[in-house]
């Protein structure tokens, strides 16, 4: 940032000496540079830059990772204040138990699964879905029998109004075929590991066991993969362009939802 072109200097009007035609001096007004502003005054513009990091991943999970800068750090905590979604795809393998519920972990039990079939994985999220929603719905402090209610739902704007304990707003199969399985979760104040644990527990439900071969974050409230940027892509012009795409979004959002 510091090596990029800056902005040009102040300007300041001085009346400096000047001769007139007689041969005498005068004062004439002239717009001059403030030298306060020139690089070899005023050193570097940026000696430091505030970093702030969002909804943390884990060692074990990828995807979406949201940071903010400078003034972008009040936005990361105004969008936390929204409560917004977070959208994850989860990879399990039926057959196998661990001591952390996911495929690197200490293995503690081996189990049958040729029983286990689409339907039946299907049945258990459905039942996962339908406890979570009236989670959902009484962290959410709002009486359901109102206008309000109706009009925030119609928006999907029915969320905990404060903190309140992991709760899963969807969850549906994208693949089966045994003895592996994908989920696609939403999800508000989860982590990486109580995903792990949800899949563990989806296991037990089949009269089987699972471990959790993947967690990928595919949104994080307005953001999503298309706005990740590769390793190779951290430089300075990428990072400002990415800046620059998401500011609408983000305030249409905080607007929206604040």
């Amino acid at each position: 940032l510091n090596a990029a072109p800056g902005r040009a200097p102040r300007q300041r009007v001085r009346f400096l000496p000047a001769p007139d035609g007689g041969g005498a001096t005068g004062l004439v007004a002239t717009r001059v540079p403030v030298l306060a502003d020139h690089p070899l005054v005023r050193g570097p513009r940026l000696r430091r830059l505030k970093i702030g990091a969002g909804h943390r991943l884990d060692v074990k999970a990828s995807g979406v990772f949201v940071l903010g800068l400078g003034h972008g750090n009040k936005l990361l905590t105004d969008l936390y204040n929204c409560h917004l979604t977070k959208v994850y795809t989860v990879g399990g393998l039926f057959g196998k138990a661990t001591d952390d519920f996911s495929d690197t972990g200490k293995l503690v039990e081996k189990t049958t699964f040729d029983h286990i079939t689409r339907e039946k994985l299907e049945r258990i999220v459905a039942v996962i879905q339908g406890a979570n929603h009236k989670a959902l719905l009484m962290h959410s402090n709002i009486d359901m029998k109102t206008q309000e209610a109706y009009e925030l739902a119609v928006k999907g704007l029915i969320r905990p109004m404060g903190k309140s304990p992991p709760i899963i707003t969807a969850v549906r199969c994208l693949q089966f075929a045994l003895p592996e399985f994908q989920l696609e979760i939403h999800c508000l104040h989860e982590t990486q590991q109580y995903l792990r644990k949800i899949v563990h527990e989806i296991g037990l439900e089949l009269k089987s066991s699972a471990v959790c071969t993947q967690v990928r974050r595919i949104r994080d409230g307005v953001f999503t993969l298309d706005d990740a940027l590769l390793r190779t892509q951290w430089n300075l012009q990428s990072i400002q362009n990415a800046i620059r795409d998401c500011q609408l979004r983000v305030k249409t959002e905080l607007e929206k939802t604040l």
